[in-house]
């Protein structure tokens, strides 16, 4: 076999590889949107509160949890376990997203609010990843800039469980909608380029940066358009 015909080879397997790894993602992304709505509605029917009286105290318990579930399906991402943990994470997160949903049925208009945030982080996604998957250029480079991005909300939004000022809620959900948008692009487009090979690690990755955008919609939409009864 000539070196050139090798070359055609290696590369028809890379991206061979690489559609498959999106593809997967893309698969187990859809499947953890079950267990996120189960544990939504479970946490509605329950009146879920997670230390409501503490907010500190629930954004540091909340923020032990989550890391610790990260931790063990980075752990085990090359096992059926890291899938099994992928989707208890998920209901668990959807145990979470139940407080912001229980606050926007309060009103009268909570269920179109909703529904707009879905269709908006729906809207994001499909436009973000399709240019993700399409387009040649690299977004690796985005990495560091985002990174800081999330560790600057991560600071604000503890210092603001402390302080509860609306307005600075409003701005790291704001600044939230931007990054993990972000986020989202820069995650497919990894997977594409071939920095990203494992599709239980991209799929929560995408995840949260979908979470994180559906709950800054959600809050913002309530802020600004919310109609109470």
């Amino acid at each position: 076999m000539q070196p050139f015909q090798i070359a055609q080879q290696s590369t028809a397997e890379y991206a061979v590889r690489q559609n498959r790894v999106l593809r997967n993602t893309y698969a187990l992304l859809a499947l953890s949107m079950v267990p996120t709505v189960l544990g939504a509605l479970l946490g509605i029917q329950m009146q879920f509160s997670f230390f409501a009286g503490s907010p500190v105290m629930a954004f540091l318990l909340f923020l032990g949890v989550a890391w610790g579930f990260m931790w063990g399906i980075e752990r085990t991402k090359n096992s059926g376990m890291g899938v099994v943990l992928l989707l208890a994470f998920t209901f668990f997160m959807g145990l979470m997203l139940s407080r912001i949903l229980q606050v926007a049925l309060g009103f009268s208009n909570g269920g179109s609010i909703i529904a707009m945030a879905a269709g908006g982080t729906g809207a994001i996604f499909f436009v973000l990843a399709g240019i993700a998957s399409t387009t040649k250029r690299d977004f690796s480079g985005l990495g560091k800039f985002l990174f800081a991005g999330v560790i600057l909300i991560l600071v604000a939004a503890l210092a603001n469980a402390f302080f509860q000022v609306p307005a600075v809620s409003l701005a790291i959900s704001a600044l939230a909608v931007a990054i993990f948008s972000a986020y989202i692009l820069y995650d497919i487009n990894r997977i594409v380029q071939g920095g990203e090979d494992n599709y239980v690690t991209a799929t929560l990755s995408v995840y949260l940066s979908i979470y994180n955008i559906f709950v800054s919609l959600v809050h913002l939409l309530l802020a600004f358009t919310g109609q109470r009864d």
